[in-house]
This record gives C-alpha cells, structure tokens and sequence, in this order.
C-alpha cells in the first residue's frame, strides 16, 4: 500500500491533477509521435497527393490514432473529457458563437494570404491540393464526414490537449497557444510555406476562442465551416 501511495504521488499532486514532471513527460512523448509525421506532410509522396481515398484516409486515421492517445493519458491521469473542452453545457449557443465568429476570422485570413504571397510564401495552385478535392457526390459525402472527424479530432489533440499541458509544462498560455499552433502547422506542410504559416496563424485564433470560451465547440465549429467551403464547397463550384 505504501508502494501505491508513493507512486500515485508522482503522477498526481495533492488535487488529483498530474505533477509538471508528469506532464512534462507526458507530452514529450505526444510530440516524439505527432511530430515527424505532421512535418512528412512537406514531402509526401506523389502515390498519396494523387489518390483522394488514400490521402484523406491518412489524415483521419492519424487523427483518431492521436485522440485515442490522448483519450489514454486523461484516463491514466484520472482526469475528465472536461479537462480537454469537452464540455456539453451550451453546446447550441457555442455553435452559434463559433459561426458568428468564422467571418471575421476569414476576412482576417484573406489579407494574412495576400500579404504572405506578396511576400514570396508558396502556396499551391488553388490553395487545396489536387488529392483534397472530391469529385462527385459521393466523395464530397464522404469529404463532408471526414471533415467532421478532422475537426472534431483536431481541435481535440491541438487545441484541447496540448494548451492543456503545455500551458501546464511552461506556465504560460501564450507560450502554450504559439508552441501548439507551430505543431499544428506543421501537418500542412502540402499546402506550401505560406499555407503552412496560415494555418499556423489560424490555429492561434482557434486557441484564443478555445481560452476564451473554455470550449472545444466554438472551436470546432470555425474549424469544420473552413475546411467545407476550401474544400467541398469550392470543388463543387469548380466542376460545375
């Protein structure tokens, strides 16, 4: 019984919550398995840019492989789903927030792109590359379902966990909003520097709403309406 007590008391500190050192650790190991392959976004082969099933795929299974993830360390730490946004109170009013709060958001973005263009950023043609872009009813149902899935799995690993414990690790949140959207980025690296530095920048203002709103949902929702309209919506203007 001894040996239990002094064992939970370093994962754990007086609260029930996990010590730094726990933490620490904790999220050293997330990044040692998320990062390589967000960054061998930059050079993925042409077989996966070229097949949308394929491509998609690969995102949604890393996705749920990292909220699975996190899923284990909050079980492992005794914390709740509260700890990472999930929380179901006002969820209504959180999706209105997150859709009034999304038009701001992409008139802002749309200068960011201009300006980073002008700056000599790349950008692939069309900003959405080639194996992004469903053709079809059915590949746009299916984008629209993952999609769904990225959103929600995203804001999840990104915003909800890693502020949580970085913010944690370094006592700070601005520090914890600027290491988790560089991460965050890094994922993007198909859509070129530019886009890459865009999403970066996006991924801060989801995690200031995220802070704000102390709320995935808000969050999810700007998430999910951006990846719609540059990726379903356009297409299907595009093959018309």
């Amino acid at each position: 019984m001894a040996h239990t007590n002094k064992e939970k008391s370093f994962i754990t500190d007086a609260t029930g919550v996990p010590t730094i050192k726990e933490q620490l650790l904790e999220v050293l190991t997330f990044c040692f398995l998320i990062v390589p392959g967000l960054a061998f976004s930059f050079v993925a082969g042409p077989a996966v840019k070229e097949n949308f099933l394929l491509g998609v795929s690969g995102f949604v299974l890393s996705d749920l492989a990292l909220v699975t993830l996190v899923l284990f360390f909050l079980w492992h730490n005794g914390e709740n789903l509260s700890r990472v946004g999930w929380i179901p109170k006002g969820f209504v009013k959180e999706i209105i927030i997150g859709a009034l709060l999304f038009f701001p958001m992409i008139y802002v973005m749309s200068f960011v792109q201009s300006w980073l263009q002008s700056a000599g950023l790349s950008f692939p043609k069309g900003h959405v590359p080639s194996f992004l872009k469903p053709i079809g009813t059915t590949q746009q149902i299916v984008m629209t379902f993952l999609i769904v899935v990225v959103a929600v799995s995203e804001e999840t690993i990104f915003r909800g966990y890693l502020i949580l414990r970085l913010k944690a690790v370094t006592g700070s949140a601005t520090v914890a909003v600027v290491i988790s959207s560089i991460i965050f980025s890094l994922g993007h690296g198909y859509e070129g520097l530019g886009g890459a530095v865009t999403v970066g920048i996006m991924g801060a203002y989801f995690a200031l709403i995220y802070l704000w709103r102390r709320s995935l949902i808000a969050p999810i929702t700007m998430h999910f309406m951006q990846d719609f309209i540059a990726i379903v919506v356009v297409s299907a203007m595009a093959n018309k």
